[in-house]
């Protein structure tokens, strides 16, 4: 049976310039202070840390960032863990400020879990709008700070 697959997109607007955006973004250490639903942050090294992140279900997704593009305009990262597969923000900028792009494409890496995955995806889409909400909102928010 093939793993449960999922393709999730998100594009909001912020109120800062790209550069200050992707300042924020490629910062994974400081994460947990701005986006309610990652719980911890662990540089492996430059390009690699492990996150956990919970929304509104009770499990923690265990998860390793791997970037793989780091361009102005553009952060890509490979995933692996409890869901493997990436995760891309696009950011344009204008007079007024960032449009920002989410996308990610993961499966479900454990086959029992995967399993689950198929029954209960309304359920799993719903906690991950409310993950990228906290994204939205907490960047929003980050980015508004002289100081982020």
């Amino acid at each position: 049976m093939r793993p449960a697959t999922f393709r999730f997109d998100r594009r909001w607007w912020v109120a800062a310039p790209v550069e200050h955006v992707q300042g924020v973004l490629v910062d994974l250490e400081h994460y947990p202070h701005w986006w309610p639903q990652v719980m911890a942050v662990a540089k492996i090294d430059d390009d690699t840390a492990r996150v956990l992140c919970r929304s509104r279900l009770p499990y923690t997704l265990d998860l390793v960032l791997h970037a793989r593009r780091r361009e102005p305009g553009l952060l890509e990262v490979k995933i692996h863990g409890d869901l493997s597969g990436s995760a891309t923000f696009e950011l344009v900028g204008d007079a007024d400020g960032t449009g920002v792009s989410y996308t990610q494409e993961v499966s479900v890496a454990h086959r029992g879990l995967s399993a689950a995955a198929r029954v209960l995806r309304p359920l799993l889409e719903w906690n991950h709008d409310h993950m990228m909400a906290g994204c939205e909102g907490g960047l929003g928010a980050r980015t508004a700070r002289p100081d982020a």
